[in-house]
């Protein structure tokens, strides 16, 4: 089941709508034409039109266009484009052995039948960072898209936070700050395993692959396990806040720039036996950039961490699978070669039959002496 917005409050619906085609319509328009999308950007139109399930390259770059390069809003997008288009014809079943290989790799073997082709990909390229030698003009740190518009005043731009007006009206439990989790912890410096504190959660979920992330929420709130969670938004921001830093000399806290980041705040109905079912418990969820989704994912989340049964998985999940580095570095070394360890698979295999059957096999040519 698909969810999409109620629109309500059309005025600013429409000012809203409008700052996103101001900023998208002031760029350059030879720097996000259609051709120069499906050429640089493969790999994200790919996944749309994968995510989308509508095969059309323009189609899914001018989505990623529009959607200023969030893959699952572009997806999101096509979709609905596509729900327009009429159905002309279906087509046969298509047999794969009729594919014209342009990348082919057997990570098993050495020499399968037929030759390994790399084609283009960049899984064997260390990965350096390749700058441009001329960049676009414009402060990175504070462009269009992000100015203030002059009719927001300072304390507009700080409102009061729901949160405190639940606090105001008691309704919320009062977790306080745990005496074993006094400093934030740097899962920088050292990995975070179960049991961990707040922190060391928090901050893995705030670098976690947002898709891994989602996935896990929705699986939270959808219940396999027997914990299903009724979640409410309360403040969900993206905005600017200081950076600062201690001045080596005088001691005192120095503003050294801004950095930007989504802030959400997740509300749950306490109904467990256990619980005080006249009050709310809050979750809260940061990440860096205009990231709703895993800010919102992150918030939710640490409500069920807390709430999570003893012998739940839920905190190995969020400390050790959902960082994409991790799992995608373990995905990718898949596709790199494995003829040794294969070999040895295939050894055991058949010294287990000759066990079995007291009879020696042919080895298969294709692992006999030269995979060795």
């Amino acid at each position: 089941m698909g969810y999409s917005g109620v629109r309500g409050g059309m005025n600013a619906i429409l000012a809203a709508e409008e700052l996103v085609r101001r900023s998208r319509d002031h760029a350059p328009a030879e720097w996000a034409s259609t051709e120069q999308i499906v050429l640089r950007f493969r790999l994200a139109v790919d996944r749309i039109m994968g995510e989308a399930g509508l095969y059309d390259l323009p189609t899914a770059a001018d989505a990623f266009r529009q959607a200023e390069g969030d893959a699952l809003e572009a997806a999101h997008l096509v979709r609905a484009h596509r729900s327009t288009l009429p159905r002309l014809a279906v087509t046969e079943p298509v047999d794969p052995d009729e594919m014209v290989v342009l990348r082919r790799i057997v990570p098993a073997n050495r020499t399968p039948d037929g030759p390994q082709l790399l084609g283009r990909t960049t899984d064997y390229t260390g990965r350096l960072l390749e700058r441009p030698a001329e960049k676009p003009d414009g402060d990175f740190a504070r462009n269009r898209h992000d100015a203030e518009p002059a009719e927001r005043t300072a304390e507009q731009r700080r409102p009061r936070r729901f949160y405190q007006l639940l606090r105001d009206l008691d309704l919320v439990v009062e977790h306080g700050e745990p005496a074993e989790d006094p400093e934030p912890f740097d899962i920088t410096r050292r990995a975070a395993r179960p049991p961990a504190p707040r922190s060391a959660v928090l901050s893995s979920m705030a670098r976690a692959e947002t898709g891994a992330l989602v996935g896990l929420w929705y699986r939270s709130i959808l219940g396999p396990d027997g914990d299903v969670h009724e979640i409410t938004l309360g403040d969900t921001r993206h905005g600017r806040v200081p950076l600062r830093v201690v001045h080596p000399h005088t001691g005192n806290p120095v503003e050294i720039g801004q950095i930007r980041v989504t802030e959400a705040e997740g509300i749950e109905d306490l109904d467990g036996a256990d619980e005080d079912r006249t009050r709310f418990d809050v979750g809260y969820g940061l990440c860096f950039g205009h990231n709703e989704r895993k800010a919102i994912a992150m918030a939710n989340l640490d409500i069920a961490w807390r709430r999570a049964a003893p012998d739940s998985p839920l905190e190995q999940l969020l400390l050790l699978t959902t960082d994409g580095l991790d799992s995608g570095g373990f995905l990718e070394h898949l596709k790199l070669p494995h003829y040794v360890t294969f070999r040895s698979m295939v050894d055991r295999k058949i010294a287990r039959r000759t066990a079995r059957n007291s009879t020696e096999p042919r080895v298969p040519e294709p692992f006999g002496e030269e995979c060795r």
